[in-house]
């Protein structure tokens, strides 16, 4: 069963809720809104739906594209008896004028090059230090 999930808004698309965490935002003047819990499931899947989101602000400059809002969510499990993660599944919502074409482009890019989703994708040794 699928849980541990996250949501990051930004632009039109920020939570309004009262109980989220808002962060300032390179690429937004008013920043995101954060709704997770704080577990290390929640903040692995909070990585991934940050940088998702930031990616699509970044991407979407680059090409001239104007998104008035974005919201990512993901969520995930967890295996019960190693905790190995299942996987992780996000979903993005973009409010723009621009092509429906442009915008599905530009997300399938983002999905492509996204730094965090890449390096949880390759899997990274995790060493605790001295």
């Amino acid at each position: 069963m699928e849980q541990f999930a996250v949501a990051v808004g930004a632009g039109s698309l920020r939570s309004e809720d009262g109980s989220v965490v808002h962060f300032p935002h390179r690429w937004t003047p008013e920043g995101v809104t954060v709704e997770a819990d704080f577990t290390g499931a929640h903040l692995l899947h909070l990585a991934a739906a940050g940088c998702v989101l930031n990616d699509l602000y970044r991407e979407a400059a680059t090409r001239g594209l104007v998104l008035d809002g974005v919201r990512v969510t993901a969520r995930g499990g967890f295996d019960d008896d190693t905790w190995a993660s299942t996987g992780i599944t996000y979903t993005v919502e973009v409010d723009s004028a621009e092509a429906t074409e442009d915008l599905a482009r530009l997300v399938v890019h983002v999905d492509e090059i996204a730094e965090i989703p890449r390096a949880l994708r390759l899997g990274a040794p995790v060493r605790r230090g001295r």
